[in-house]
């Protein structure tokens, strides 16, 4: 790792349980994460509010999804339920994106942006990524959803991008690595015939959209950052029915589309690092 010490107690603060040991670890070089990636009891319970929120956005949608709806009116469903909730999408004028939720069909990876002349048919997959904004604390998660008779090999791929992240999460244990993460990942989709796409990643949350830690999902086991508790972030796993590389449609800019044009599933979830493992904050 670079010499450049990441884990540091301010002059003045005696060091806890937590310093000591993650001073003892950064020294016998491994990467450790900074000390202010740590979320405090009170930040963990203002994320887990805007999870449950988050959760119900999720839920609304999935009570009035059906063949025929435009990614518009998804969109709808998901600022009236969030602001009704005094809320906020967090995706909204993000960077310029346009809309409250992203909505990703079948070849699209992610960041599709809903339109009023985008119809959900018959046979298509699609991915609904929902972020929330409540008293400042953000929240970020992601489910499919298959409209009417889906062909079986794309639902597997649906199913197994499930299986890819929860497996993700049952690897992550606290004082292992990120890419433990990943390697659980990676190797259920290969598995499968599957590709992971690498151009996308897990991140951090809970005080800003997008925080560290990078939570790639592919990778080595024992490599990458150390898993602390008190960390927050998602695992987020684009599985590629074919190959993983993609593009960003040109015309809007945001637009995530696989190279060779064929299915991509996501599924997502916030998680916070305990004592035991991983602890889900939204559904």
């Amino acid at each position: 790792m670079s010499n450049r010490k990441r884990w540091i107690v301010p002059a003045g603060v005696t060091p806890t349980e937590l310093d000591e040991k993650m001073l003892f670890y950064q020294e016998h070089g491994h990467l450790v994460p900074t000390r202010e990636m740590i979320k405090t009891p009170e930040q963990i319970e203002g994320i887990r509010m805007s999870g449950v929120i988050n959760t119900g956005v999720l839920d609304a949608v999935a009570a009035e999804i059906h063949e025929g709806m435009t990614t518009a009116e998804i969109d709808r469903i998901v600022y009236e339920y969030t602001m009704d909730h005094g809320a906020t999408p967090a995706t909204l004028n993000y960077e310029g994106f346009p809309k409250s939720v992203c909505t990703s069909i079948n070849e699209v990876v992610c960041h599709g942006i809903p339109s009023e002349d985008e119809y959900l048919e018959d046979g298509d997959i699609v991915n609904v990524d929902v972020s929330t904004i409540f008293h400042g604390y953000y929240s970020d998660a992601s489910r499919m959803f298959m409209i009417g008779n889906v062909k079986p090999k794309i639902k597997k791929l649906v199913e197994v991008t499930k299986e890819c992240l929860n497996l993700g999460a049952a690897a992550a244990h606290p004082f292992g690595h990120l890419g433990d993460i990943g390697h659980a990942i990676q190797t259920h989709a290969e598995k499968n015939r599957f590709s992971v796409v690498r151009d996308f990643a897990g991140h951090g949350v809970g005080l800003e959209f997008h925080e560290d830690p990078i939570v790639d999902h592919y990778g080595q086991r024992g490599r990458g950052m150390m898993i602390v508790p008190g960390m927050v972030f998602t695992i987020e796993p684009m599985i590629n029915m074919g190959v993983p590389d993609v593009f960003i449609d040109e015309e809007d800019g945001w637009t995530v589309v696989t190279e060779d044009e064929k299915p991509s599933a996501q599924w997502e979830h916030t998680f916070v690092v305990t004592d035991n493992g991983l602890e889900i904050l939204t559904y």
